[in-house]
């Protein structure tokens, strides 16, 4: 029996019995799995503006192989200035109106719709259509774009008869009929059996489905009793052209339970595994991973399954790994990468500091402010495993194969003759020559990489008689594909022929200027992609040096390859070893000559 544990705001996760990683993984099945194709890897872009996200396709998300975007809640929201302008605002609608939020206007969502369509990332859209807003928010209107209401009081939309009878917090989470007819958290259910209500829900969904969303998650589905949502789903008209027609996407929230499980809801569409959740970051946290070559053991077939390392609500009341353990949370991103279970959804987040409800940067008036992965509060972690999006597309359709370990915080396998990756959940390099069935040449690392239009950004591995041999770092991965096959272009990761660059500068001077605060004995270092960057591995890292004059501006230098393209973080190592990695993805930059032969980067922890 699950154990019950409200959200702060917005839902309530009920917490199932964890289950142990041993079945097989269960075939798939077409019924309505995750539009076809090479390219189905979600990325939740958490409370970014649409004018951002579609900057992002541009950039990042088309060319690295991304299929689609969860967007925040596009509908007029609740907007409570009394409370800092929280996250959880958003998921109160007054109104199914896109003209103001917090994220901007409906003539940038149409915008960020048709680019990303253009780039070939699909969106789908977070859809709040439980409730309304909640008894927290009485009195607070009006609405992002202006509009009056009341609990139970929606002018041109709801009135009270459109709200369920049970006006009262759920108090009996062993009471399915309680679970789906009373308030979560105080928020106005609504009455989802009624005609009217049904058909202002799909008036709202098809209004996003005529301007090209392709899908949508469904917020709080499990307190949506099944024929409701059945029979709203049924209503939504077919989707752009471009994205082969057809009825949208859906995937629904539904925390299982002893009551209610996702069986009941996986013939409406795709559902949120949380057990996937629970076990992986359990693994990866606790540095046991050796069994997770085979997935199942009471979890949803992964033909109907969207999985998740952490999401936006367990990162603050269920955090077992989060951004905020750095590289061994992105392993476990990049893990759910390399896996074929499952609909992968990478999270991409921003910090708070001690108060969950805090809502993403912004301006004085609760607006988001512009996405800048370079800041601090911005984390940005897709971009660390961008490079696995292409190896999660490479390898479809194929199961593991053959699989080795090195104690229980160590894995490798084969995706066939597609693909090998190696993980690596321990303090400690892992140094092993690998047996593939990869054809033999020169292939790019995407697990410390990218690999687009036959560029790598990366190291590269020499691939022999179906063997290689590399040092994975600690907390660390590699994974090789046959989509990221050529010449290699990063001459400090394979050795092959001279640097990128005018040849003007033997090396370049660079040194880095990292602003860290530190307690008395810590060191500082920069660990990257690069040898003399420790290749990973912080034991081997620069150590930068500080004095009471330059505190806390921490420095150091080192002669890199003139031209190379590398990645990095700052770290702190306390004097007995244990290893901090700062927040966020990885840092790019590249050693090119700045002037005299020297160059400069700075940064601040984050």
């Amino acid at each position: 029996m699950g154990v019950r544990r409200p959200l702060a705001a917005l839902l309530a996760a009920v917490l199932g019995v964890a289950v142990s990683l041993v079945s097989p993984v269960v075939a798939a099945s077409p019924a309505h799995a995750a539009p076809s194709g090479d390219r189905d890897v979600i990325v939740h872009l958490f409370q970014w503006r649409w004018q951002s996200i579609a900057e992002e396709c541009e950039t990042t998300l088309g060319p690295h192989g991304f299929g689609a975007v969860q967007v925040s809640p596009p509908q007029e929201h609740v907007v409570l200035p009394g409370e800092g302008y929280p996250w959880w605002q958003d998921y109160q609608p007054v109104s199914y109106r896109l003209d103001q939020t917090r994220r901007g206007t409906r003539a940038d969502f149409v915008d960020m719709v048709d680019t990303c369509r253009e780039a070939g990332v699909k969106i789908y859209v977070d859809a709040v259509i439980n409730h309304m807003s909640g008894t927290g928010s009485v009195g607070s209107g009006p609405g992002s774009a202006g509009s009056a209401y009341g609990k139970y009081e929606y002018p041109g939309l709801y009135q009270s008869q459109d709200f369920n009878d049970c006006r009262r917090d759920i108090s009996d989470w062993n009471d399915k009929w309680e679970v789906q007819y009373c308030e979560l958290v105080g928020l106005a259910d609504l009455r989802t059996s009624s005609p009217y209500v049904r058909d202002r829900i799909a008036d709202y969904l098809n209004d996003l489905v005529a301007i090209g969303v392709a899908g949508f998650r469904i917020d709080a589905a499990k307190h949506i009793p099944e024929a409701d949502l059945q029979a709203i789903v049924s209503r939504l008209d077919d989707v752009h052209p471009d994205w082969g027609g057809g009825k949208p996407y859906v995937f629904q929230e539904v925390i299982a339970d002893g009551t209610i499980g996702t069986g009941s809801y996986t013939p409406i569409g795709d559902v949120t595994e949380f057990q996937y959740h629970r076990d992986i970051s359990h693994a990866f946290a606790d540095g046991a991973i050796s069994h997770l070559t085979g997935l199942g053991g009471g979890l949803t077939p992964g033909a109907e399954a969207v999985v998740f390392v952490a999401n936006h609500d367990t990162q603050r009341n269920d955090p077992i790994l989060t951004h905020t353990d750095g590289a061994r949370y992105d392993l476990a991103q990049k893990f759910m990468l390399a896996h074929p279970y499952g609909t992968p959804k990478v999270m991409s987040s921003y910090t708070w500091s001690g108060d969950d409800r805090t809502g993403p940067p912004m301006s004085a008036d609760g607006t988001t402010d512009p996405t800048d992965c370079s800041a601090a509060r911005w984390v940005c972690e897709h971009r660390a495993v961008a490079g696995m999006v292409s190896f999660h597309n490479a390898v479809d359709g194929h199961g593991i194969g053959s699989a080795v370990t090195d104690g229980a915080g160590r894995l490798a396998f084969a995706r066939g003759s597609a693909g090998y990756a190696a993980f690596n959940a321990t303090d400690s390099a892992w140094t092993r020559t690998f047996t593939t069935g990869l054809p033999d040449g020169t292939y790019c690392d995407v697990a410390n990489g990218t690999f687009v239009d036959g560029v790598c950004d990366g190291p590269s591995y020499e691939v022999s008689g179906g063997t290689f041999t590399a040092t994975v770092a600690a907390d660390g991965a590699v994974a090789l594909h046959v989509g990221a096959v050529g010449e290699c272009a990063d001459p400090a990761g394979c050795g092959a022929g001279p640097p990128p660059g005018d040849g003007d500068c033997p090396a370049v001077a660079s040194r880095f200027d990292a602003t860290v605060t530190t307690w008395y004995g810590q060191e500082v270092r920069v660990v990257g992609s690069l040898p003399e960057l420790g290749s990973w591995n912080p034991a081997d890292g620069l150590r930068l040096h500080t004095d009471a004059a330059a505190y806390p501006v921490w420095t150091g230098q080192a002669a890199l390859p003139e031209g190379a393209r590398f990645e990095y973080k700052y770290v702190k190592v306390d004097p007995d070893g244990t290893v901090e990695w700062e927040n966020g993805g990885n840092r790019s930059a590249t050693a090119d000559d700045g002037g005299g032969c020297a160059r400069t980067f700075t940064g601040s922890w984050r």
